[in-house]
Order: C-alpha cells, then sequence, then structure tokens
C-alpha cells in the first residue's frame, strides 16, 4: 500500500480523488493550504503527498520548499488543472517528482502515485516537453510585469478563457462560482487594460499560454 495525502484547496475535489484512487493506495489525509499540508506531512507520513499548484499561502512551491527544505524522503506528484509551462517547470524545479493535469482518469492518477512512490518520473503527455526543454536550456526565463501582476487564480481563469470557455464551464473546471469568475475577469481586463474577452484571448495566446 502507498501511504498518499492530498493536498488541494477544493474539499470537494478533495473527496472525488479519493473516491477514484485504487486499492493499493491508502489516503492517510488531506490538506488544504501551505500549513495545513506541512503539518500533516509531518505527522502523517505519507510516501506520496498529491499536490495541488495554486492555492492559500504560497502554493504547491512553498510547500516543496519547506518540506524538502527539511530534509524529508516524502516524494510529491502535482495535480493541477493548469497545464501552463511556467507552473510546471516551477514545481519540478522545486523537487517534484512528476505532474499531471486533473483530466487525467482515477486508474492513470493510482498508476502515476504508485511509479513516483518507486521513484519514478510521472508527466503527463503533452507537459513533458516542458520540462526537456527547461532543463535543457541555461537561459534564465523572462520577466513579464503584466503576467506577475495577477494572482495565480486569475490567470487559471485567463487561460481557460483563452479556450474558448464559458462561465459556467470555467466555474465548474475551479469550484468555483460564477459570480467569482466574472469578478476574476473584470480584475484580469482592468489589469492588463484591456476591454473583452476577445482582447484576453488573443493577450493569452500572444503569451503562448493557451
Amino acid at each position: 500500500m502507498v501511504k498518499v495525502l492530498i493536498v488541494d484547496d477544493h474539499r470537494l475535489f478533495r473527496s472525488g480523488v479519493r473516491a477514484e484512487l485504487g486499492p493499493q493506495i491508502e489516503v492517510v489525509g488531506e490538506a488544504e493550504d501551505v500549513e495545513s499540508a506541512v503539518g500533516a506531512i509531518e505527522s502523517l507520513e505519507p510516501d506520496v503527498v498529491l499536490l495541488d499548484v495554486h492555492m492559500p499561502g504560497g502554493g504547491g512551491q512553498e510547500v516543496l520548499r519547506r518540506v524538502l527544505g527539511s530534509g524529508a524522503a516524502v516524494r510529491f506528484l502535482a495535480l493541477s488543472v493548469s497545464d501552463a509551462a511556467e507552473d510546471v517547470i516551477g514545481v519540478i524545479r522545486g523537487g517534484a517528482r512528476g505532474y499531471v493535469t486533473k483530466t487525467i482518469s482515477g486508474r492513470e492518477l493510482t498508476d502515476a502515485i504508485v511509479r513516483v512512490a518507486e521513484g519514478d518520473a510521472v508527466f503527463s503527455p503533452r507537459l513533458a516537453g516542458f520540462v526537456l526543454d527547461a532543463f535543457a536550456s541555461t537561459e534564465a526565463p523572462s520577466i513579464d510585469p503584466e503576467l506577475d501582476s495577477l494572482t495565480t487564480r486569475e490567470r487559471e481563469v485567463l487561460r481557460l478563457i483563452a479556450r474558448g470557455y464559458a462561465y459556467k464551464e470555467i466555474a465548474k473546471e475551479l469550484f468555483i462560482s460564477v459570480k467569482t469568475v466574472e469578478t476574476h475577469v473584470s480584475s484580469v481586463l482592468r489589469k492588463l487594460q484591456l476591454s473583452n474577452r476577445h482582447e484576453l484571448s488573443r493577450w493569452a495566446t500572444a503569451r503562448r499560454l493557451v
């Protein structure tokens, strides 16, 4: 049995993951933010942590920094709605052993957890290229002040808008209300000084965020 801790800021998503995992996985606990994740890892000593990238308190990279910096032997598998290159590269550089998106099936996720527990590196197919490109390049990532002005949640909403998602679809994907989606879109438009979702899509496409 592989002991797993599920770290995600959405309770319904954590419950869904727990229900989908195979019999070779034992879920020993859950956490919803950085502080509770660090505490649970220390007290429960899981073999693998399923780690969300964006959550309160600094996100997955902060969990990696604090836990792996202490010398803990636990392995991390990132599980996120985001498939953006900067998110993938950030957590892998931080020490995660793999990165899969939330479109993964229960069977595939179970297999990924077991493989990470055994020491393998696991990635959703299209994400592996990001990692290879990043570690093959010695260039520092470019700085984009406009992109940096957005919160992690605003970036998630922006990517889904650019992919043609309706507000209701975004709300379902991110486990938030339609009203919250509208608030995030308004904030992104204001920060980027754009007028509508079509301009948002062009802006995101130009930066290869889609």
